[in-house]
């Protein structure tokens, strides 16, 4: 199968081409070389050209599965759909502020979170998330501390059996590690029993890395050259990987979950 081009700007013309050739009815326009105008609406390609790098023989397909989903999804978004069923489907999304480069904030039902973050919220189906939209929620009858509720229950109800990997590091640092891969991984920094869980094996409050969507790295606050070594790691697949979301840590306290970001 053909590889998509490794430069930003030919990449995104190439997708730009496939798209037109799948969905000749849709008004398309490239904005930059990762930023899309499909139909009015800006898409950014930065995630998926983080996919196609990170499995370049694969370059292809993945382009026209995303592409698919994404038609598929606009399509579901504007059909109604009544809270019985849609409420199981609620989820957490942690997402870099920098989301709102491209999309409006007066649309998007989010919260706001530390490091540079927000909570977003989707509704998992079968074969893609779709966002929630602030039209939606209030159809609904929802406010957006309604939505944080519904889906941190269904997060902590998604996988109860959590596995986690404990690792000990050299230094004498200890790294707790999810890896579900199921689109989840980084969103259980917000489960509620996450210090009842990970404190007596951590020593007491950690530090959480959530470099990406599918990367949930839990360590130990010393010894520092344990910490900084992760650090450098969690930047790089900050650079590296798809959905990015931050490369700063989050601390995990009794009280909840704090920044490390200065503000």
């Amino acid at each position: 199968m053909a590889r998509m081009p490794r430069e930003p700007e030919a990449f995104g013309e190439q997708v730009a081409r496939i798209l037109q050739r799948h969905y000749p009815q849709r008004a398309i326009e490239l904005a930059g070389p990762l930023d899309l105008i499909l139909n009015g609406k800006h898409l950014g390609l930065e995630n998926l050209y983080r996919m196609v790098l990170h499995e370049p023989e694969r370059g292809m397909e993945l382009v026209e599965n995303y592409l698919d989903r994404l038609i598929e999804g606009d399509a579901l978004t504007s059909m109604p759909l009544p809270l019985s069923v849609a409420k199981p489907r609620i989820m957490p999304r942690i997402q870099p502020l920098k989301i709102f480069d491209h999309l409006d904030k007066e649309r998007v039902a989010y919260i706001p979170f530390v490091n540079d973050t927000v909570v977003v919220f989707v509704l998992d189906m079968p074969q893609m998330t779709i966002s929630i939209t602030v039209e939606q929620m209030l159809q609904w009858g929802l406010q957006v501390d309604d939505l944080d509720t519904i889906s941190r229950e269904n997060l902590h109800n998604y996988a109860p059996d959590l596995d986690i990997q404990i690792v000990d590091s050299a230094e004498g640092g200890r790294a707790a590690i999810v890896a579900r891969q199921d689109g989840y991984d980084a969103a259980r920094l917000l489960l509620g029993s996450l210090h009842e869980r990970l404190a007596p094996q951590l020593h007491g409050d950690f530090y959480v890395a959530t470099p990406a969507r599918d990367i949930f790295l839990a360590l130990t606050c010393d010894p520092d050259e344990f910490v900084d070594r992760l650090r450098e790691r969690v930047h790089l697949e900050f650079k590296r990987m798809p959905y990015p979301i931050t490369d700063e840590l989050f601390v995990v306290t009794r009280d909840g979950v704090a920044g490390t970001k200065a503000a």
